[in-house]
């Protein structure tokens, strides 16, 4: 189960890092989806792109202690189960799968975190 987790670990945590600088760059993509479709303010971005780096950070680090591990694979779940949410609030129904996706390997690394024995 070990090799399983690394995998899942890494693609989220690159995922969420590529996430977050798109966030600080304002890529034009990024900002119309989450700016003009789901209305989320333009100063939120660094915060949310902190959020992911945090995540990213936290999941990489928790290979090594893994109850920090944990906690950041739950705090990415939340935070993407929140994108998911921010995306029917508003009705963009076809928005939904981009954080689908991270929310997935999210829960992912939860459960092989929680189960794999150190």
């Amino acid at each position: 189960m070990f090799p399983a987790h690394v995998a899942l670990v890494i693609m989220l945590s690159l995922l969420a890092v590529l996430s977050g600088v798109a966030k600080l760059r304002h890529d034009p993509k990024v900002v119309r989806i989450i700016n003009e479709v789901v209305r989320v303010p333009m100063k939120w971005f660094p915060w949310l792109a902190a959020c992911e780096f945090a995540g990213a950070a936290g999941l990489l680090l928790g290979l090594a202690w893994r109850p920090l591990g944990i906690a950041a694979a739950a705090g990415l779940l939340v935070y993407f189960v929140g994108a998911v949410v921010a995306h029917v609030r508003v009705g963009d129904v076809t928005g939904i799968g981009t954080p689908a996706v991270p929310l997935l390997l999210a829960a992912g690394c939860l459960v092989t975190g929680m189960l794999t024995v150190p």
